[in-house]
C-alpha cells in the first residue's frame, strides 16, 4: 500500500530527455520494464516518497513522485535512478531537470500532448504515458494524487489531438526514420529494407516504407514467430538474428528498433558481410535506445549510419503548420493545468 503524505505532499518530476542529454547518456539512463519495476519497488514505502511512477522512452527517462520534502525527494529519486540504470551520478547531475508542483504537472501534460517530443506532436507518447501509469499501479506505487495527475495529463493529450492539427503528417519516430532514408538514398521504389525488431516501431516503419513503394520488407527478430507474423502482415519475409550482417548486406535500408539493451550489430561482422565488391550505399538508421548498432559501423565504406538524434533535423523540416497548431495546443494544456490546480487548491508553483 502506498504511504500517504496528506495534503503536504509535493508533486516532483526528475529526469533527462533529448533536450538535455544526447543519446549516449539517454541510453545509460533508459529503464527497461524489469528495471523500472525494481526501481518502483525500492521506492515503495520509502519515508520520503508517498507515490511514484517511471516514464522511460527512447527520448526521456523521468521519475514522477509525491514527496514529503522536495530537496529530500530529489536526492532519493536521483539515487534511485543511479542505482537502477547505468548512468553515473555526475552525468545525471549535468543532464537532469527537476520540476515541482504546478510546473511538474504542466511538464507531464505537455509530454502527453506530444509537445515536448523530439518529433512535435508524435503519436506514440500518449500510450507510453498510459503504460507508465499502469506500471505504477501494478507496482503498488500509484496513489490518488499521482493517479489524478496522470488522468489530467492523458485528458490534455486527447484534447490536443482532437482539437488541433499538431499531430498532422509524419509524426512518429518510425515515419521520420523513413523520411530520413528517403533523403539519404533517394527514391525508395524498388528498394529493399530490413527491419531489425518486430515491435510497434517496426510495424510503423514497415507501413511507411511500403507507402514509399518499397519492393520488399524483411523482418529480423530474436523471436522467429513474431518476425513471421509481422512480415506476413506486409507481404514480406522473416529472418532470424543469427545471420543479421548477411541480411543487411542484401538490402538498401536498415531500420533497427529492438529492446536488446546492448549492441547487436558490430563493425567487423558487417564489413565482412558487405565485402569489397558492394557498389550501392547502405543506409542504416538505429532508432533504439540503448543503441543496437556499434557507432564504428558508420566508418565503413558505403555505409551511412544515423541514430535517433539524427532524426531531429528531418523532424524539424516543414513544420510551420504544426508549429502554428502547437500554439493552440499550448493553450489547451494551460487550461488543463488551471483545471488541475483548481481541483487541488494546495498545489503550489515551484520556486
Amino acid at each position: 500500500m502506498v504511504r500517504g503524505l496528506g495534503t503536504d505532499g509535493r508533486l516532483l518530476v526528475l529526469g533527462l530527455s533529448h533536450r538535455t542529454a544526447p543519446v549516449a547518456q539517454r541510453e545509460k539512463a533508459r529503464l527497461a520494464e524489469p528495471a523500472a519495476r525494481s526501481l518502483l519497488g525500492a521506492l515503495l514505502g520509502h519515508p520520503a516518497v508517498a507515490e511514484s511512477a517511471v516514464l522511460s522512452t527512447c527520448n526521456r527517462t523521468e521519475l514522477l513522485a509525491i514527496v514529503a520534502d522536495p530537496a529530500w525527494g530529489e536526492a532519493v529519486l536521483s539515487q534511485a535512478l543511479v542505482d537502477h540504470s547505468r548512468i553515473g551520478r555526475d552525468e545525471l547531475a549535468e543532464a537532469r531537470y527537476v520540476h515541482g508542483d504546478r510546473v511538474a504537472a504542466r511538464h507531464l501534460f505537455r509530454v502527453a500532448a506530444g509537445l515536448d517530443s523530439m518529433v512535435l506532436g508524435e503519436s506514440e507518447v500518449q500510450g507510453q504515458v498510459r503504460a507508465a501509469r499502469e506500471l505504477a499501479r501494478a507496482a503498488g506505487t500509484l496513489g490518488p494524487r499521482l493517479d489524478r495527475t496522470f488522468a489530467h495529463a492523458l485528458r490534455a493529450g486527447r484534447r490536443v489531438r482532437a482539437q488541433t492539427l499538431v499531430a498532422a503528417g509524419a509524426v512518429s519516430v518510425s515515419s521520420v526514420a523513413v523520411d530520413l532514408a528517403r533523403v539519404a538514398i533517394g527514391d525508395l521504389r524498388d528498394r529493399r529494407a530490413l527491419l531489425v525488431g518486430a515491435g510497434r516501431a517496426a510495424e510503423a516503419a514497415a507501413r511507411a516504407l511500403l507507402g514509399q513503394g518499397l519492393a520488399e520488407v524483411v523482418v529480423a527478430n530474436r523471436t522467429p514467430a513474431t518476425a513471421i507474423r509481422l512480415a506476413a502482415r506486409f507481404g514480406g519475409r522473416a529472418a532470424g538474428l543469427d545471420a543479421l550482417a548477411d541480411d543487411m548486406a542484401a538490402v538498401d535500408v536498415v531500420i533497427s528498433s529492438t529492446d536488446a539493451g546492448h549492441t547487436i550489430v558490430d563493425a567487423t561482422s558487417l564489413a565482412r558481410a558487405l565485402g569489397p565488391g558492394r557498389r550501392r550505399p547502405l543506409v542504416l538508421i538505429d532508432i533504439a535506445v540503448p543503441r543496437d548498432v556499434d557507432p564504428r559501423v558508420g566508418e565503413l565504406p558505403g555505409v551511412r549510419l544515423y541514430d535517433i538524434d539524427d532524426l531531429r533535423r528531418v523532424a524539424d523540416a516543414n513544420l510551420d503548420d504544426r508549429r502554428r497548431e502547437a500554439v493552440r495546443a499550448e493553450a489547451i494544456v494551460a487550461a488543463e493545468v488551471r483545471r488541475f490546480a483548481g481541483e487541488r487548491p494546495r498545489l503550489r508553483a515551484a520556486a
